[in-house]
């Protein structure tokens, strides 16, 4: 008997969608970005809104461009969970585009139950590539409605911005012109005055066109503010290059700054890096260290200063020279970790 696949409610289907638009979104690289902002502003139906007064382009504020000279880091990393669809390369990926977003909507997001034979035959695919994107379908609503949002898999990091030392402030300047020299306003108001002329194949586009504009335009303007709290919060750091100047910010304090949902956060930058100051492309998320991590580098750097100290000298050194207050147990267990396992009072009297 052919499998028949459960019904899912017309908010849940609009849920998912969004998720997955959003999703894509938010991971996709500034070269893509870029390639997008073209299309979108080729469509015939863009020149019109324009024109309206519907889509407005306007200057971005306080952009700042250069040249770019990386092209990104490689990076191994395992697929787990959904990270085929955010890193957006995947076979199923490839196999959403080929079904298309209407066909996907109607046969594997809809409300009547269809059978994988059924979806095959209406989608052009084989009945094992039915079953798989059936089930990946399925996973992604049980994933988006019930469990945590995993980290986005990276395979490249897409370089946003450098950030150069300007009257003794860090300043970003960006790489693709073509996203960060404008802006995109959509006027609502005057969008349904202009679409009330158009015929409904035209009206439900130019819908999804004003809808695809904001969204892009959201993705950019959190992509800005997020960079422009991080190199605020390290300035001291990225005008010192000094590793001990860097200050604790998570993921989630900064989506908690800007009124971002934390994984909204982590799908953005997890595969977006900058060029530091002195020319090094580093990742976000390096200037995103945890309290915890920035205390195991000192007791690092300070045990391979100090090897033939104690772990109460080296509590002793920590709290004078870095205010870091840490216990002497504590102390150890960093070591330990590290595998910089230190003395002990009494073995160090023991060796005089």
């Amino acid at each position: 008997m052919a499998r028949m696949a459960p019904r899912i409610a017309a908010r849940v289907r609009t849920t998912v969608i969004g998720h997955m638009k959003l999703a894509a979104l938010l991971s996709m690289g500034e070269e893509d970005a870029a390639g997008q902002a073209k299309s979108l502003e080729a469509e015939p139906l863009f020149r019109l809104l324009r024109r309206a007064g519907a889509v407005t382009l306007m200057p971005f504020p306080a952009a700042c461009f250069a040249a770019l000279r990386m092209a990104g880091r490689f990076l191994a990393s395992p697929q787990d969970g959904l990270g085929e669809l955010l890193d957006g390369r995947s076979d199923l990926v490839d196999l959403m585009r080929r079904v298309g977003e209407a066909r996907l909507k109607e046969h594997f997001l809809g409300d009547r139950a269809v059978s994988d034979s059924g979806r095959a035959r209406a989608c052009g695919l084989t009945l094992e590539e039915a079953r798989e994107l059936g089930s990946f379908i399925d996973r992604l609503y049980i994933r988006t409605e019930f469990e945590p949002v995993a980290e986005a898999s990276v395979q490249v990091f897409s370089a946003v911005a450098g950030i150069g030392i300007v009257g003794g402030k860090p300043e970003l300047r960006f790489f693709h012109r073509e996203v960060w020299s404008k802006r995109y306003k959509v006027d609502r108001p005057l969008l349904s005055a202009c679409v009330a002329k158009l015929d409904a194949r035209d009206r439900e586009a130019a819908a999804r066109l004003a809808t695809r504009l904001e969204l892009f335009e959201w993705r950019k303007t959190t992509l800005y503010r997020a960079l422009e709290a991080l190199i605020s919060a390290q300035a001291r750091y990225l005008l010192t290059g000094d590793p001990s100047r860097r200050q604790p910010l998570t993921q989630r304090s900064l989506a908690a700054a800007l009124g971002v949902d934390a994984s909204s956060i982590n799908r953005l930058i997890s595969n977006k890096s900058v060029e530091l100051p002195w020319g090094l492309e580093a990742p976000m998320k390096a200037l995103l260290p945890s309290a915890k991590s920035l205390c195991r580098e000192t007791v690092f750097s300070l045990a391979q200063e100090r090897p033939g100290d104690s772990d109460e000298s080296l509590r002793t050194e920590l709290s004078r020279r870095h205010q870091i207050f840490l216990s002497r147990r504590s102390v150890a267990q960093y070591r330990k970790e590290l595998g910089l396992a230190g003395r002990s009072r009494r073995e160090a009297r023991g060796r005089r």
